[in-house]
């Protein structure tokens, strides 16, 4: 083979070696930017990740209250202003922290209800169609759309406010014996809605309560020292927490007749009684002004005892205006 023969060889050698890894990378950045993801279902132990990892198996630490929006008229056809219904939202909240209740705010959003509505309250907006009427939305607390059929679709705007324990709930069993005539605490509500232990024996030294056995008393010392209110979030896993404000301004929550009236089946049946409660932090090198206590828990009062249950309890609405709560003006005790 000649000099020129050598070289030309080489060269396309040389040539066809680029050609090829140039072919190369194309293919491989084509199949790179086809190239997806594939995903799938992977198995996970539920059951037994929330016993582990929840204080209650069957419900988050997560709470809310649901504020809806302030009524102006009878028939709920008009509104007061979203930005009314955000303040109602956190006077709820900073009221229930001075009033020594342990919690503390997360977040805040607002939430729409679908509801229905027509004639001049759907017109103003169901009959806007252009993107630029949406800026007239943005504080109204109630719109409308129509839909395929000529329905009016209204939308309430709510609020819901996101809070939780400033330390946790706390799981406290109180167990019964045979002879016990009373557990030994009483329960209270709040103006916004939380039951707390408002009272507790101490003169028990002979013939100790279950109260002062599960260590409920010892607790509640505690938190009147700490200028806070021993509240029940949970009854049996089940919340007993206030969870919603209707548009005439009405705390939906529980009543403190009935849940005595639980308590005192718990007692006669003898099924130990499970309670969480919301704890509280201890402030440590800070000077923080006490908040009020209610009045109930600073008053002596006489005890009784529910010995048997109440069966024909007068039964209540649940609308708006004719909710009513089966309660006492005083500590209920247990």
């Amino acid at each position: 083979m000649s000099c020129c023969e050598f070289v030309m060889t080489f060269l396309c050698k040389i040539c066809g070696s680029r050609l090829d890894e140039g072919n190369r990378g194309t293919r491989v950045a084509s199949a790179l930017s086809k190239a997806t993801l594939q995903d799938g279902y992977v198995t996970y132990p539920w059951e037994q990740k929330m016993r582990d990892s929840l204080c209650s198996p069957v419900s988050s630490s997560c709470l809310s209250m649901l504020i809806l929006p302030k009524s102006l008229d009878q028939n709920a056809s008009r509104y007061e202003s979203f930005e009314d219904t955000l303040a109602r939202a956190n006077t709820w909240l900073y009221s229930s922290q001075a009033s020594g209740i342990p919690i503390k705010f997360m977040n805040l959003q607002s939430e729409a209800l679908l509801t229905k509505i027509s004639g001049e309250t759907a017109s103003p907006t169901v009959n806007s169609g252009s993107l630029s009427d949406m800026s007239n939305l943005v504080n109204a607390t109630l719109y409308g759309f129509e839909d395929y059929h000529g329905v009016d679709i209204g939308v309430v705007k709510a609020a819901r406010i996101w809070y939780r324990s400033t330390a946790g709930e706390m799981p406290l069993e109180i167990q019964l014996q045979e002879g016990d005539t009373r557990l030994g605490f009483s329960v209270s509500r709040t103006e916004e809605g939380f039951i707390y232990i408002s009272s507790v024996v101490d003169d028990d030294k002979g013939n100790e309560a279950p109260s002062t056995r599960s260590g409920l008393r010892d607790l509640f010392n505690r938190a009147k020292e700490a200028s806070k209110l021993l509240i029940i979030s949970r009854v049996s896993n089940e919340k007993v927490l206030p969870w919603m404000i209707s548009s005439s301004g009405s705390v939906r929550c529980f009543d403190t007749i009935s849940l005595s009236q639980k308590l005192s089946l718990h007692r006669l049946a003898l099924h130990p009684i499970q309670l969480h409660l919301l704890m509280w932090e201890k402030p440590v090198g800070s000077v923080i002004l006490s908040p009020r206590l209610p009045p109930e828990a600073m008053l002596t009062q006489v005890p009784f005892n529910i010995t048997e249950p109440i069966v024909d309890a007068e039964d209540y609405s649940v609308g708006d205006t004719s909710f009513r709560l089966l309660d006492s003006p005083t500590s209920s005790w247990v």
